[in-house]
């Protein structure tokens, strides 16, 4: 069965999307973290950049190429303080 021009489709790409955001930002925060010396932090920053990843491939092996138009809204937020990159992660992982 394809997906192809399907609402399920649509929200695949939507995940995707999401999870690849997901992802970049985690590493953000790892680096900031690292750079304030949360060694431990950044580590576990990195780990759920990671799985967002994984996430993020699992959606995209659904797809099934083309172009796919979609509307959506994302955080576009800014790289804080590690306290504030936490407080950040903790809320977007509660959005989820």
């Amino acid at each position: 069965m394809s997906l192809k021009g399907t609402q399920t489709e649509q929200n695949l790409l939507k995940a995707f999307a999401g999870e690849s955001q997901a992802r970049n930002r985690y590493e953000f925060f790892a680096k900031a973290a690292k750079k304030e010396g949360y060694e431990q932090i950044a580590a576990i920053f990195q780990e759920t950049a990671d799985q967002e990843k994984e996430h993020a491939k699992r959606f995209f092996n659904f797809l099934e190429g083309g172009m796919t138009e979609i509307v959506a809204s994302y955080p576009a937020g800014i790289i804080g303080s590690t306290i504030e990159n936490l407080k950040a992660a903790a809320d977007g992982e509660n959005e989820e």
